[in-house]
C-alpha cells in the first residue's frame, strides 16, 4: 500500500547505535566507580568486568556475581543505570515490536483493500506508456489513486507510482499469483504496457485466464504482433511505433494537424475527446445537429462514426463521443 517509507537499514542502524551508546555510557559509569562494586571473586573489577556487568545489567539478566556495595554506587545505579537499562530495552524490544506491528498493519491494510476493491484498473508496466496511461486515468475519469494498481519488477518505478498514491505490486505480471495479488480477477480493466512485445503477449494470456470479463488493452511496438495480442485475449491493441510514425509523417507536411491531434490526446489543456450518455431531449435527433461536436455514437458496445447510417438518429441508451473543451475549472477540479 502506498506510503512514505524510511529505509529499514537506516532505522536498524540508528537503533543499534543508540543501544551501543547506552551500553558504553553504562560501562564508563561503572568503571569510574568500580571501587564501589563487590565482585564474587574479591579481586576488584577490571574493564572487562565492568563491560560484563553493564551487559548483564542492561539486559536484565543479573547473575548477582557483581553488585553495587557502597551507597554511592547504588545511588548511581538507581538514578543513572536504571534509566539506561530502560532505554536499552526500549531500543531493542521497540525495534522488534515496530517490525511486527508494521508487518501486521501492512497485512491488515492489504487484506482490507483486497476485500473491498473492485472495478479498479491494473496497469502492467510503469514506463513511459504506463505513466501516460495512469495520468489519463487520473485526469479523465476521476479514478481514485487507490483504485489503480501498478505491477512492475522495477522498484524505482514502483516507488514513483507509490508517490502518486497508487497501489503497487512488485513482481512479474506473467505470473498468475502476482496478478491475483493485484486483484485482476475483479478489475474493470487491465492496461498491458511492458517494454517487450513477447512479455505483453504472456501478460495478456495470463490476465485473460484469470479475468475473463475484464477489458484488456495492450500496447505493442510492432504491428505484426497485433494478431497475437488479440488471440491472447486483448480487447484493444495500440501499436505505439506505427502511431508515432504516422504523426511524424504528418508533421512533415501538415504540422498543424499534428498539433490538433496532440491537443485532443492531452486532456490537461485545450480540447479533449470525451464520452457522455445521451440526454433525454436528444433522443430521436441527429448527432450532427447537437451543440457538441460529436465524432461517433456507441450503441450496444459498437462504435459508429457520425457519418454512418446507424448514427442518423440517437436512441435510448446510446453514448456519444464528442470533442470537449477543457476549462480552467476542470483543471482545478482534477
Amino acid at each position: 500500500m502506498p506510503e512514505t517509507a524510511v529505509s529499514p537499514l537506516r532505522s536498524i542502524v540508528k537503533r543499534i547505535i543508540g543501544a551501543l551508546l547506552a551500553l558504553l555510557a553504562t560501562v564508563l559509569i561503572v568503571y569510574l566507580d568500580r571501587d564501589g562494586y563487590r565482585d564474587a571473586n574479591g579481586d576488584g573489577l577490571s574493564f572487562l568486568d565492568c563491560l560484563y556487568y553493564s551487559t548483564v545489567s542492561l539486559s536484565t539478566t543479573g547473575y548477582g556475581d557483581i553488585a553495587p556495595a557502597t551507597e554511592t554506587a547504588r545511588l548511581v545505579n538507581v538514578l543513572v543505570i536504571t534509566p539506561l537499562r530502560v532505554l536499552f530495552l526500549i531500543v531493542l524490544v521497540g525495534t522488534t515490536l515496530e517490525v511486527l506491528t508494521e508487518r501486521s498493519r501492512q497485512a491488515f491494510k492489504i487484506q482490507k483493500w483486497r476485500s473491498k476493491v473492485e472495478d479498479h484498473v491494473v496497469v502492467v508496466g510503469f514506463g513511459t506508456k504506463g505513466r501516460s496511461a495512469v495520468n489519463t486515468l487520473l485526469g479523465d475519469e476521476s479514478l481514485p489513486p487507490n483504485h489503480i494498481v501498478v505491477v512492475d519488477t522495477d522498484q524505482q518505478a514502483l516507488d514513483a507510482a507509490s508517490a502518486l498514491g497508487l497501489v503497487t505490486v512488485h513482481g512479474s505480471a506473467t505470473r498468475s499469483d502476482v496478478l491475483r495479488v493485484a486483484g485482476v480477477q475483479r478489475a474493470r480493466a487491465v492496461v498491458v504496457a511492458p517494454n517487450r512485445d513477447d512479455t505483453a503477449v504472456l501478460v495478456t494470456l495470463t490476465a485473460r485466464e484469470i479475468a475473463p470479463n475484464s477489458h484488456i488493452v495492450a500496447s505493442v511496438r510492432e504491428a505484426e504482433n497485433v494478431h497475437l495480442l488479440k488471440q491472447s485475449g486483448a480487447n484493444q491493441v495500440v501499436v505505439s511505433s506505427e502511431t508515432a510514425g504516422r504523426l511524424l509523417g504528418m508533421a512533415t507536411s501538415t504540422p498543424l494537424v499534428v498539433d490538433m491531434v496532440e491537443d485532443l490526446l492531452t486532456p490537461e489543456s485545450g480540447l479533449a475527446i470525451a464520452e457522455r450518455p445521451v440526454e433525454p431531449g436528444e433522443v430521436g435527433g441527429s448527432p450532427r445537429h447537437l451543440s457538441d461536436i460529436v465524432l461517433g455514437v456507441v450503441r450496444d458496445g459498437e462504435l459508429y462514426r457520425v457519418d454512418a447510417p446507424q448514427a442518423d438518429a440517437i436512441e435510448h441508451g446510446d453514448r456519444l463521443l464528442y470533442v470537449k473543451k477543457v476549462t480552467f475549472a476542470d483543471k482545478i477540479e482534477r
